[in-house]
């Protein structure tokens, strides 16, 4: 085994874990907010005592809502140990953590998808929805076109090797037309609650924003085919405006590695970025 390791080295590895140290203790982090999220009620009852969901023609039985209660808490509780990690990465790869006061979806925005999907698919159970829903803890990293595949490059090798599984990476960043970012999905080591990533720069995350109501109106049953090509063509427009950033399009998801036992105390050398 080689023993001997260069000052600078040295340096940087105790950087790296003194940064990890101070967002693991929820120390600063350029966030938009850093405070945990106000806890919403887990049922969303406007009308009844059944104990179900009811929304916008929309409803979940009483059992089916105690299920996704169930799901809201067991996200809640993961997101206490996920959050430190995402913030960690963040603050190491120098990003911006974008919305983080929003990092869990509300109850009742997780009932509707789950209520929407047993509408669309006759005899899916509540227990299959809930498996393919990702994002009930979310984040999203940014950083400046300049520094975006450097940045990805070791955020996301961060969370791998502190024991997350990269169930999902979609990368549209060489597509014509259409959405820009890398939208990824993790499973947390110590409680395998899914999370989503997705990692922008501010202008991709702009067009994100504008084009999000011309997205759901596109993607409600009752609109015309004509109007959907209408929606998409305007989406692809604002789109296509965003620069893509030097190497954007080749990143991909970090190969899988052995979880470190204490992350604080062993931490890989950041690697470069696939720009060149």
């Amino acid at each position: 085994m080689n023993t001997h390791r260069t000052p600078r080295r040295l340096v940087g590895r105790a950087a790296t874990a003194a940064a990890l140290a101070t967002a693991l203790g929820l120390g600063a982090v350029h966030t938009a907010t850093a405070a945990a999220p106000t806890a919403a009620p887990l049922t969303g009852r406007p009308a009844g005592l059944d104990g179900g969901w009811h929304r916008d023609g929309l409803h979940l039985t009483a059992a089916e809502n105690k299920k996704v209660d169930g799901f809201v808490a067991r996200a809640r509780r993961a997101e206490r140990t996920i959050s430190p990690e995402v913030r960690a990465a963040a603050r190491i790869s120098h990003a911006e953590l974008v919305g983080f006061d929003q990092r869990l979806k509300s109850p009742d925005s997780l009932k509707r998808k789950v209520a929407t999907r047993l509408r669309e698919t006759p005899g899916q159970t509540v227990d299959a929805a809930l498996r393919t829903i990702n994002d009930a803890v979310r984040f999203t990293l940014q950083w400046p076109a300049g520094t975006y595949s450097q940045g990805v490059h070791t955020a996301a090798g961060l969370l791998s090797t502190w024991g997350n599984d990269s169930t999902r990476w979609t990368n549209t960043w060489h597509r014509p037309a259409g959405y820009k970012a890398v939208n990824s999905v993790w499973r947390a080591p110590r409680s395998g609650q899914l999370f989503e990533v997705q990692f922008h720069t501010p202008e991709s995350k702009a067009a994100q924003l504008e084009t999000h109501k011309l997205y759901e109106e596109q993607r409600l049953p009752g609109t015309p085919p004509a109007r959907v090509r209408e929606l998409q063509e305007q989406q692809n427009a604002i789109f296509a405006a965003v620069p893509v950033p030097p190497g954007a399009e080749r990143l991909t998801a970090p190969a899988r590695r052995l979880p470190s036992p204490d992350p604080a105390r062993r931490l890989p050398a950041p690697a470069h970025a696939p720009v060149g």
